[in-house]
């Protein structure tokens, strides 16, 4: 490994450790510059909400290794929302993003919003870009040919309607209320904050 690509890692390295604090970015720029309406909270909150049940249906699998500040996977799964793309938690998030981004900006101006969203969104898909990678690095240093197979199967970003067969793994709830505590007040704190706004709108 050359000084480039070993100063490129320790930066992959560093966006995922703190990619909780880079994705807290977008949602303090809503709560701080959003304008919610009745009716942007009505259309934008179900998406939000769904957005949270990809995340809660995902982690339900692979557990609450989605918290570490390294990459880790003891196994590789496969399974559930896994064999439809190999980033739902990643889906999800932006689900809720959009809902959020759509339920804080019924009242800005057309420009305002959608800068808001824009920015929101670009911010997301930055880190993401940055991180996908490095995960798949990892997960094709650990499981070699098995990973490199599943992403023949299996796409990225876009979901395949039908799952991939012969998934691995198996679902637990139990690890939600662990895994997702963070996410919950987060997601808790958004509505608080939205709920605030629209009173006093």
């Amino acid at each position: 490994m050359n000084v480039t690509d070993f100063r490129n890692d320790e930066f992959k390295a560093f966006v995922f450790k703190n990619r909780g604090a880079l994705l807290a970015l977008p949602a303090a720029i809503l709560a701080a510059f959003g304008k919610p309406s009745a009716f942007s909270i009505a259309a934008g909150l179900p998406l939000a909400f769904f957005g949270e049940a990809i995340r809660c249906w995902a982690v339900g699998y692979s557990g609450v290794t989605t918290r570490d500040d390294e990459v880790v996977a003891s196994k590789l799964i496969t399974a559930g929302p896994y064999a439809h793309v190999r980033n739902p938690l990643y889906i999800g998030n932006f689900a809720t993003a959009l809902g959020f981004a759509c339920a804080f900006t019924g009242r800005n101006d057309l420009a305002g919003r959608v800068a808001l969203i824009v920015s929101a969104l670009g911010v997301m898909a930055g880190v993401y870009a940055i991180i996908i990678p490095h995960e798949e690095q990892y997960l094709r240093s650990q499981f070699g040919a098995r990973f490199d197979r599943y992403c023949e199967r299996v796409p990225r970003i876009v979901p395949r309607l039908t799952p991939a067969k012969d998934g691995e793994g198996s679902y637990d709830p139990s690890v939600i209320p662990r895994a997702e505590s963070r996410t919950f007040a987060t997601f808790g704190a958004m509505l608080a904050i939205l709920a605030l706004k629209a009173l006093r709108a």
